[in-house]
């Protein structure tokens, strides 16, 4: 037996023979061909052909949003423009293989640069041009193996393409050797509640076939298990999955401390799940859903709209909206499309909202109306409206005066920037609440870019500088009778979630799958408990080690 240690995702345990991701094909040399030029079209063209009928096919078969995905790659390959680059390449007597490399890669760059939706289909033309690779060179394609059964996926890490084709039916568990708690793969593997650690360098050794149990509570990857080890690990799959599927509870603190446990949204057609899985509000409510399909700015009738179908959904509970946060990775034309040189730390959030106020008023009124026309069918949600981006006291008033002039009753603020996080015993002397997104906090604490790869590994927030600027927004919450959410990633680890109330968080809001582990995990500890095991994190002086340290302390709760 081995173990291998990563980062786990949830508090699942599954087992399987692996399925290794096969590695990128090395890049075709730039060398003359043999066979002469018109040789090489043809094979580049019954290359390109073949892969684009795979690709529909595969659509075909997957339905819903893959198709459309798998689709719109097929429709890539054959882009007349695209083919007309890898001719000009063949005509000079390059090899089919570096024409099709060296014309997808060009085509690339170039929607890179353009930014935006064409932008997100760069790593798309990647896939593809592998694909076709591939098919040249007569060896099965990189990315999702289909050995025909259940498996455990042993990869590098998972493009966002690859993700959005996973067929959960087979795939039990998921093992990246790179990657962290924020990463993409780690967000999907919540969203969809698949068993899964990240991080785990060491999975490089195991081989395809090989039975491994994967526990992601533990963070662990046990490979040649035994029996016993295997008989345990399905014991305590099959008593997480009635814990799972058994009556859903309020969160709350094995002393009876509630915590109330809620879910992040990105659009109201999420909300009927959310319910069914046991959230008891929305702690974070994303509108961006409103406006990034769009040249223009939603009207007021168009986002009332939405917004009531949101609060019916959630009468009687707690609803918690974020105004637009635009810039960064979501620059919209009508509102900060500018070129920044250093975009997350630019005209952002709140800041770019109030260079366009017009755009604010108009959610604001959109909210405050959406609320009175629910109010007015039935039971009423509880709103609550909150800015992002906030790093001053004097936005915090701003933001706080103009939601009650529109009728706003509970009107609060993000905590992301570390100096509203510093300021927070000040910042909510006048928001009525306070919620900390974990994801730009650790960002911006650890000097990170979120988007950037190459410093994935200080995008923790076990990190205790990131857990000290909690502590202190949770004391500024204490000091002034304030709530303190949590609507980061971090609310979705079950383990961080005790570290989160142990640092006075006061609700933890996730995606609707995390809901059940999070539960199940808060009730295992007291708030001495939280506290103590909170302490515990905070006297490391790394991630990886207050994680640890908050691991033992749990272990004696």
């Amino acid at each position: 037996m081995t173990q291998i240690h990563g980062v786990g995702i949830g508090l699942g345990v599954a087992q399987g023979p692996v399925a290794r991701m096969a590695a990128p094909l090395p890049a075709p040399t730039d060398e003359q061909s043999a066979i002469g030029a018109e040789a090489e079209t043809v094979r580049a063209k019954e290359a390109v052909t073949a892969v684009a009928r795979e690709l529909e096919e595969r659509g075909a078969q997957a339905g819903g949003a893959a198709r459309d995905v798998l689709e719109a790659q097929a429709m890539m390959a054959e882009d007349p423009a695209l083919e007309s680059e890898v001719a000009t390449r063949l005509a000079q007597g390059k090899t089919a293989e570096w024409a099709v490399a060296d014309a997808f890669a060009s085509f690339r760059d170039m929607l890179t640069a353009v930014g935006g939706y064409l932008g997100e289909r760069a790593a798309d033309l990647d896939d593809v041009a592998q694909r076709v690779i591939a098919r040249l060179r007569g060896v099965p394609a990189p990315g999702v193996p289909d050995p025909g059964h259940p498996f455990v996926l042993v990869a590098t890490d998972l493009a966002p393409a690859d993700t959005a084709l996973l067929n959960l039916d087979q795939v039990l568990a998921l093992v990246t050797s790179e990657g962290g708690p924020t990463s993409h793969t780690a967000i999907l593997a919540r969203e969809k509640g698949i068993v899964a650690i990240v991080g785990a360098a060491g999975v490089a050794g195991l081989a395809d076939d090989e039975t491994v149990i994967v526990d992601a509570a533990a963070g662990v990857v046990i490979s040649d298990p035994s029996d016993d080890e295997l008989a345990r690990a399905q014991h305590r799959a099959d008593a997480r999955a009635a814990a799972v599927s058994g009556p859903v509870t309020p969160g709350a603190l094995s002393d009876g401390t509630a915590v109330p446990l809620l879910a992040n949204l990105g659009n109201p057609d999420g909300a009927a799940e959310a319910v069914a899985l046991g959230a008891e509000g929305v702690g974070l409510f994303r509108t961006e859903f409103l406006f990034l399909s769009s040249q223009n700015a939603p009207t007021v009738a168009q986002q009332r709209e939405s917004y009531e179908k949101l609060l019916s959904a959630f009468r009687g509970k707690k609803v918690v909206v974020r105004a637009l946060d635009a810039g960064a990775d979501k620059p919209l034309a009508f509102l900060n499309d500018a070129h920044e040189e250093n975009p997350a730390l630019g005209l952002r959030g709140l800041r770019a909202l109030r260079a366009n106020e017009d755009i604010l008023r108009e959610q604001l009124t959109a909210l405050a109306e959406a609320d009175v026309a629910v109010a007015a069918s039935g039971e009423a949600a509880d709103l609550w409206v909150m800015a992002p981006m906030v790093a001053t006291v004097e936005e915090t008033t701003y933001f706080v005066e103009l939601a009650r002039e529109y009728g706003i009753r509970t009107a609060g603020v993000m905590v992301e920037v570390p100096a509203a996080a510093l300021l927070a015993d000040r910042v909510l002397q006048h928001a009525d609440f306070a919620s900390i997104g974990t994801n730009d906090l650790t960002q911006y604490t650890m000097a990170a870019d979120r988007l950037l790869g190459s410093v994935a590994s200080f995008q923790d927030p076990w990190h205790p500088a990131v857990l000290r600027l909690i502590q202190a927004t949770g004391a500024g919450g204490r000091a002034n009778g304030k709530p303190v959410g949590i609507c980061g990633e971090a609310a979705a680890d079950p383990l961080l979630a005790v570290v989160l109330v142990g640092l006075g968080a006061t609700s933890l809001s996730m995606a609707p799958t995390a809901l059940a582990d999070v539960r199940q995990s808060l009730s295992s500890h007291s708030l001495d408990d939280a506290r103590r095991i909170a302490e515990a994190a905070l006297g490391a002086d790394d991630a990886a080690s207050a994680r640890v340290a908050a691991q033992a302390a749990a272990t004696v709760s």
